[in-house]
């Protein structure tokens, strides 16, 4: 995948990652599903459609309250990774490997569909109106965001640093509390219903933030040689060996509710 306006174009691929993201990415804690569920989202006798949907974290999460899911990705290997985990789970989700842009499914076909950590990876003109084909009247697009906060943080403050130092195209670094905008491109075909953040502090040890990290955009999934990866992992640990464990990362999770006009 190669996106100017992420990592200045420098490509990247999910599927690099998908065993260590399937490892180490399933993060979010019980107040984030909280907060999706309290939105009357993903709840039985709702058909959910997961874009970007990675290794099923979403789905699998969400899976005891009811809504039937479906889950797509541009990778393979990630999808691979999805029915692994939801078979080892003993759960039913369907998986397909699509891009969000081009989706094989009738008109109205879902109450709500999600985006969870990959809505800047789409094409916005081409996503809103088949987004707005596949929804039932009235249907919903929560789009989700969780990212820690370097300035509150030595820990990831170091570890920014670091992935920079091997990565300098990596274009995650140095967020901030801000909510999310509102696409131009979602005007007049979906209204505002709800639009927050909230912050979170994810608990880790020094082996789960040290594959968090490795199954990022910047490191894991970036298109970096092999001996370059393996080197940043030495220095991360390295770094990491003096930290007492466990420890938490302050993060900020924002929430952006759309329904179809």
């Amino acid at each position: 995948m190669k996106n100017i306006e992420i990592d200045h174009g420098k490509p990247f691929d999910w599927g690099r990652a998908s065993r260590e993201y399937a490892r180490y990415r399933d993060i979010y804690p019980p107040a984030f599903y909280e907060k999706i569920l309290g939105l009357g989202l993903c709840r039985k006798g709702q058909k959910v459609l997961d874009l970007g949907t990675g290794t099923g974290v979403l789905p699998r999460n969400l899976y005891s309250w009811g809504a039937e899911f479906t889950g797509v990705d541009i990778s393979e290997n990630q999808i691979a990774q999805a029915e692994r985990l939801t078979q080892e789970a003993g759960m039913k989700i369907a998986y397909r490997v699509s891009p969000g842009e081009e989706l094989d499914f009738p008109e109205e076909t879902f109450d709500v569909v999600t985006a969870c950590q990959c809505f800047q990876y789409f094409d916005r003109q081409r996503l809103f109106p088949e987004l707005h084909r596949v929804l039932k009247p009235e249907g919903r697009f929560c789009i989700l965001f969780m990212a820690w906060l370097p300035e509150e943080s030595p820990i990831a403050a170091k570890t920014e640093e670091l992935v920079l130092r091997y990565n300098p195209n990596w274009t995650g670094a140095h967020m901030t509390r801000a909510l999310p905008e509102i696409p131009e491109e979602s005007k007049g075909l979906f209204d505002v219903e709800e639009r927050f953040g909230f912050d979170l502090d994810i608990p880790f040890t020094r082996e789960t933030w040290n594959g968090r990290i490795r199954a990022c955009r910047g490191i894991g999934a970036s298109s970096l040689p092999e001996e370059e990866i393996a080197r940043f992992d030495e220095e991360h640990r390295a770094f990491l060996a003096a930290v007492p464990e466990p420890f938490t990362i302050p993060h900020f999770a924002t929430v952006l509710l759309l329904r179809k006009k």
